[in-house]
């Protein structure tokens, strides 16, 4: 077939376990460090975690692998794969738009997330100084209310960040992306592995455990149900192009299926990892376990403040932090810079400094949105919000909806079949949950985070 025979001008992975890291990469971010151990506790715990689990593997992995098949057959951007695969498969043309949604997605998410990864960036040097050590509530909560009320600082860890991400995405696939995640993945596995050794001695790693693996369905609201399937979708950095284009520099020959597999169970294994490591340290020091965004930078600080070694482990925490976003953050721009130099014939570099600065000068408004702009909101909603809002809620899910629907129903079976080497059985079984079960559960994802479920 000749679609089996494009060779993406970016280059290819090395080896499969190239993919696997750059895969997860992409997938392991902020949210699995700190978003999944904050909805854990807010949703009954064990319940709620066994739930998760049975939605990544109806959800979540047949949408990997359907996003991973699109990239290989197509090896081109998302945008320009969504065009050739709609005009191979006799498509309306409706569909290309597809890839536009999902690389917009990708744009606007790194404007704002690198923001984020700033203020991590920004603790790895307050832990190592021993900012936090002896501070009590008041004190981590006046050093958090200090930094953020300072655009100026925030935008300097804000431009670190986005130039640390131009360099990796402008030096290409195997030197740049390939080479980073050769080293970060791995030692975020390392120092996540060590962060748990340190929990298992804090005499409330028992604790911890039951509360993750002990359901207690009690506890657990059709709403939580719901939450837990959003989550299974935004943890493996679906509907945005990214695995779409990273399928698109994977060998022929390579299992998508088992590879696949894989880079759930990584990502899967590191969100479990992330929640033991939290909350034997949150049990220990009397913390409340479901406190959001300042489980991280507001409540953990403390526990390392007054803890033995705490400047280490509270350094390591927060490098960890540092690697997660970084290699989430080089996935998000990655299908935008494809597109640039495929379409415009530019340089990979010139591309990365374009679209970089362009992301980088739209965090701007989410900076000002935390200090000079905070009072400035739209249904109680600040810039910041919004635009989370409507890339995770709402152009998310969309882009994964549209996508199942195309990979299972535009796409012939003949040629996804191609693609997949999982057997007769395997793939009918990844086309009846792609198919059906992805869809429906994705539209009442999609319902339930609009507020639309509401009014059903």
């Amino acid at each position: 077939m000749a679609t089996q025979q494009r060779i993406s001008i970016h280059g290819q992975w090395s080896n499969r376990l190239a993919f696997i890291l750059a895969a997860t990469g992409s997938a392991v971010g902020l949210g699995n460090i700190w978003k999944f151990p904050y909805i854990t506790g807010m949703n009954g715990g064990g319940a709620f975690v066994l739930v998760y689990l049975l939605c990544i593997l109806c959800i979540g992995l047949p949408l990997l692998m359907a996003e991973t098949m699109l990239g290989r057959r197509g090896r081109q951007s998302p945008i320009n794969t969504m065009a050739a695969l709609t005009a191979e498969e006799g498509g309306s043309p409706i569909w290309a738009w597809v890839g536009w949604l999902g690389v917009l997605a990708g744009f606007l998410i790194l404007s704002y997330y690198s923001v984020i990864a700033g203020w991590a960036l920004a603790y790895v040097f307050r832990a190592a100084s021993g900012m936090f050590t002896g501070l009590n509530a008041e004190g981590i909560n006046t050093i958090f209310a200090t930094f953020v009320s300072d655009p100026e600082r925030l935008l300097a860890w804000h431009s670190i960040f986005m130039v640390m991400t131009m360099i990796v995405v402008a030096r290409g696939v195997q030197a740049g992306l390939e080479k980073a995640v050769r080293y970060m993945m791995p030692s975020l596995f390392i120092i996540l592995i060590l962060l748990v050794m340190y929990a298992s001695t804090t005499g409330y790693f028992e604790a911890g455990f039951d509360f993750m693996f002990t359901p207690d369905f009690s506890k657990l609201t059709w709403e939580g149900v719901l939450v837990a399937m959003g989550h299974a979708f935004f943890t493996l950095s679906l509907g945005m192009g990214a695995i779409m284009m990273y399928g698109s520099y994977l060998p022929n020959g390579v299992s998508i299926a088992k590879t696949s597999l894989v880079i759930v169970s990584a990502d899967t294994t590191v969100a479990l990892l992330a929640g033991m490591a939290i909350f034997p340290i949150v049990f220990a020091h009397g913390l409340e376990p479901a406190s959001g965004a300042g489980l991280i930078f507001k409540t953990l600080p403390i526990a390392f403040g007054q803890m033995d070694a705490g400047v280490l482990i509270g350094t390591l925490f927060f490098v960890l932090l540092v690697f997660a976003a970084w290699s989430s953050s080089i996935s998000l721009i990655e299908p935008a810079v494809a597109w640039l130099v495929e379409n415009h014939g530019i340089s990979r570099v010139s591309a990365s400094v374009y679209l970089g600065v362009s992301s980088w000068f739209l965090g701007i408004a989410s900076i000002l949105s935390f200090n000079y702009w905070e009072h400035i909101k739209l249904h109680g909603r600040t810039i910041f919000d919004w635009l989370d809002h409507l890339t995770a809620n709402i152009m998310l899910p969309l882009g994964g909806l549209l996508i199942a629907l195309f990979a299972g129903w535009v796409v012939s079976v003949k040629s996804s079949y191609e693609e997949m080497d999982n057997g007769r059985r395997g793939y009918a079984l990844w086309l009846f949950l792609l198919r059906i079960v992805t869809p429906v559960a994705v539209i009442l994802i999609f319902l339930n985070v609009s507020g639309l479920l509401d009014w059903i």
